[in-house]
């Protein structure tokens, strides 16, 4: 099943690299935690580490596994290594490629100008959620840039997780003008890359209560 009203929205903190970050997240209160195995990142964790922090979470916080482009074998490994919850795929997958692992998935989508967020919805109508975020070519993810939120249907086509240049100075106002059912943040909430600032990442959760 999947929800698509939203009554309390939910929070993804990405970038994940240290075990120190993932505790003082989620007692700030974050839903999810973001693991990106995507080499060229400079939040790139290895799996071996990552497994390491995710046997430590304690339980109902999900854990994501983000990849660009990777092929199957290196996402199955690493889903046996990490026992990872759910998928991220931030490159050019297809619906057929995202769904062949038994785990859920979403997919995140850059808002290039001519992108038709209704067909991606029709396309990707297997995933959990569509991430939508900032385009710029030849960055996969995590430019640290805002899109125009104009661009988003007010009836969404599907589960939003809107990512994308937030920070506690405008995740308030984003959540009132998309009602996304979740939030993604990385480079809002950190104090190097990778690196997460606690006191940044508890403001941004507290704004994102306000909103609610």
């Amino acid at each position: 099943m999947k929800f698509r009203s939203v009554n309390r929205t939910r929070v993804k903190i990405c970038g994940i690299t240290q075990l120190e970050d993932a505790k003082s997240a989620i007692a700030s209160g974050a839903d999810a935690l973001g693991f990106v195995f995507y080499a060229p990142s400079p939040r790139y964790i290895t799996p071996d580490k990552a497994a390491e922090i995710i046997r430590q979470l304690p339980a109902f916080v999900t854990t994501t596994a983000l990849f660009v482009n990777e092929t199957q074998e290196n996402v199955d490994r690493i889903l046996r290594e990490t026992r990872i919850d759910l998928l991220q795929f931030h490159g050019d997958e297809s619906p057929e490629f995202c769904n062949q692992f038994d785990r859920p998935y979403i997919k995140a989508l850059r808002m290039k100008p001519e992108l038709d967020l209704t067909v991606e919805a029709k396309k990707y109508s297997s995933a959990q959620a569509l991430l939508l975020d900032a385009y710029r070519p030849g960055i996969p993810g995590g430019t640290g840039e805002v899109f125009d939120w104009d661009r988003i249907p007010a009836k969404h086509p599907a589960a939003i997780i809107l990512a994308g240049g937030l920070t506690a100075d405008n995740v308030a106002q984003a959540i009132l003008a998309v009602a996304p059912y979740a939030i993604d943040v990385s480079g809002g909430v950190e104090k190097s890359k990778g690196i997460k600032d606690a006191d940044k990442v508890e403001k941004f959760i507290n704004e994102v209560t306000r909103a609610n």
